[in-house]
């Protein structure tokens, strides 16, 4: 082989492992692209979420919380639940009474549609105050 041809090959070489880099950097640049839209319709509902939390441990540190009627603390749950956005109906909120305390749970879920696929998110929320 001579020098030439030497040159030559390795230069092919070298075309080859650029073209690969750049299918490798592609391919991280897509994954990363992906990676951030499902962050984008995730991320929002699970903040919502933890402001609901929030509201509800607020809520139930109240001391007018415990003298407050059960469909009363409900109605006010599905408002908060309604400003973030969070698809929360009266019959999803549990108000539960003991000597002295007062519990809060909310159950309900989040559709989510994402490309070929819509996943159900389900949620719990719950404070305990008094």
């Amino acid at each position: 082989m001579t020098v030439r041809g030497a040159i030559l090959a390795l230069g092919d070489r070298w075309k080859v492992a650029i073209e690969a880099r750049h299918w490798r950097t592609a391919g991280g640049v897509a994954v990363l692209a992906a990676l951030g839209f499902f962050a984008a319709r995730l991320v929002p509902v699970y903040v919502n979420n933890f402001r609901l939390q929030q509201f509800l441990e607020e809520t139930t540190q109240s001391r007018s919380t415990i003298e407050a009627p059960d469909d009363l603390l409900r109605v006010q749950v599905v408002n908060e639940a309604a400003r973030l956005g969070l698809p929360v109906r009266t019959d999803q909120v549990r108000v539960r009474r003991t000597p002295g305390k007062i519990r809060i749970e909310v159950l309900y879920i989040v559709p989510v549609d994402l490309p070929l696929y819509t996943v159900d998110l389900h949620f719990r929320p719950t404070a305990d105050g008094g």
